[in-house]
């Protein structure tokens, strides 16, 4: 069975074993520099000092708004 999240309004399915274990993987996995990133789990805000202990799970939905020099 399929593991889900929705990150930014967009389903990710993962075959069993293959979805990130925390949102730090998460982001790694997306190329997302943590230092760039405020990160929103089922509406709760995530400080960024606790991304690595961020436990992910099926059917969480997140949001995830980057910051981009220049403007």
């Amino acid at each position: 069975m399929t593991a889900r999240l929705k990150i930014n309004g967009a389903d990710k399915q993962y075959e069993p074993g293959t979805m990130p274990k925390t949102l730090a993987d998460l982001l790694a996995t997306m190329k997302i520099d943590q230092a760039t990133v405020v990160a929103e789990i089922d509406g709760a805000i995530v400080p960024r000092e606790q991304f690595s202990a961020t436990r992910l799970a099926d059917g969480m939905v997140l949001e995830l708004v980057r910051f981009v020099p220049g403007g």
